[in-house]
């Protein structure tokens, strides 16, 4: 619940957008159009003084020593896995419940993407799944950990910390330290989170990976991502990974990519940035709002479980719900955006049918593709705009009695 909300009911409301992001730009739009005449008076668009200002703000933010700007979310996966040398004859583990480009990128350096299954409350990878494919389909021995069925080793977990709430860092990194496996934090949804330790998105593996994709919590006017580490030799590797791998200029050790960020997106996140605790603190009473008129309601629904002690940023309020597809097709005739994060879990997904898998494998993570919905959840909600969808809900589930 926002702070600023109405009082009043549902009546006058007729619509909701899943995302308002016109309503975040209103205020700030002195503020945004200054920075970018700023970065148009310099003319320097890519790199430059913004974005370091950016790196080590981010940095800070997320309780690490350095920030490394790149292109998009997905470019961070990349350049991490990339600084780590993971490539062909390498396997990830991860999740099969998150965005494409968690597997994507594993695939693209030719390593082997393998999902573990999820937790059923906060649709996290399991660490127990983990170490259960560790003990029973792996072996040890003296130069590393090796799947028995495709000989590949074991190298990295690459926990996503879905919808806002941070994975079980203590649990993977318990066994990142007994299997000596690195670990990468795809945080692109949980900039700002915390577990029950006050520990950051980010800070806790050996890279950590932000998106600020326009959709994001700290959105962008366009595709941007940052990588952050405490390791300053990893540090200096992405800084190189990012520019074709040229250290100095048209010197070429090694081939990276064209990862860069753009000043203009950066001086936009700087002002962003400032306003992101605000905007994380609207969310967080949005989400308990919702639950206290979900509770009262006939809505026949399950909300997020958020765990004790942690700080959920709620990149996304997610509905569990039985005829998830009929709630929705209900919900759009109200002019109510949703959306489906994940419909089809990644081992199931056609261009990684080479893997293997079946469904079956990861049945936590198929059960949540078929009954998740995300519901609007953004700052500026107004508590009518809420009713209204809390009231919708009810109805489709006293329609179903």
């Amino acid at each position: 619940m926002n702070e600023s909300h109405e009082e009043s009911g549902s009546d006058a409301v007729t619509s909701v957008p899943l995302l308002d992001l016109k309503a975040q730009y209103a205020p700030i739009r002195d503020e945004i159009d200054a920075a970018i005449r700023a970065v148009c008076d310099s003319q320097r668009f890519i790199m430059g003084p913004h974005v370091s200002e950016l790196e080590e703000r981010i940095a800070a933010y997320s309780h690490t020593q350095y920030g490394i700007g790149v292109s998009s979310g997905t470019d961070a996966l990349l350049a991490a896995l990339m600084a780590l040398e993971i490539g062909p004859g390498d396997e990830v583990l991860t999740t099969p419940f998150s965005f494409f480009a968690t597997a994507g990128v594993v695939a693209r350096l030719g390593a082997r993407p393998v999902f573990c299954d999820i937790e059923p409350d906060t649709y996290n990878l399991d660490p127990e799944s983990v170490r259960d494919f560790l003990k029973v389909a792996c072996e040890r021995r003296s130069d590393g950990v090796f799947h028995k069925s495709t000989g590949g080793r074991v190298r990295v977990i690459l926990p996503v910390h879905l919808f806002g709430q941070m994975a079980d860092m203590n649990g993977i990194m318990d066994i990142a330290a007994e299997y000596e496996l690195l670990v990468v934090e795809d945080a692109a949804q949980a900039i700002g989170s915390e577990d029950a330790d006050g520990r950051r998105a980010g800070s806790i593996g050996d890279i950590g990976c932000f998106s600020f994709f326009p959709s994001k919590n700290l959105g962008a006017f366009g595709d941007g991502g940052m990588c952050v580490t405490k390791d300053a030799a990893l540090a200096e590797k992405l800084r190189v990974l990012r520019v074709h791998g040229g250290k100095p200029k048209y010197y070429h050790a090694v081939i990276g990519g064209n990862f860069r960020l753009d000043a203009l997106q950066a001086a936009i996140l700087l002002i962003k940035l400032r306003h992101l605790d605000e905007w994380t603190r609207g969310r967080q009473l949005n989400a308990e709002w919702y639950d206290k008129i979900f509770a009262e309601s006939a809505a026949e629904v399950r909300v997020p479980a958020v765990l004790p002690g942690v700080r959920h940023i709620f990149n996304q309020y997610t509905l569990r719900v039985s005829n998830r597809d009929d709630l929705q097709a209900h919900f759009a005739a109200q002019n109510i955006g949703t959306e489906i994060y994940y419909p089809v879990p990644l081992h199931l997904q056609e261009c990684f049918a080479y893997l293997g898998y079946a469904r079956g494998d990861c049945p936590e993570a198929e059960a949540a593709s078929d009954s998740v919905l995300s519901i609007p959840i953004y700052a500026e909600l107004t508590e009518a705009q809420q009713q209204y969808v809390v009231d919708a809900c009810a109805a489709f589930s006293r329609s179903r009695a």
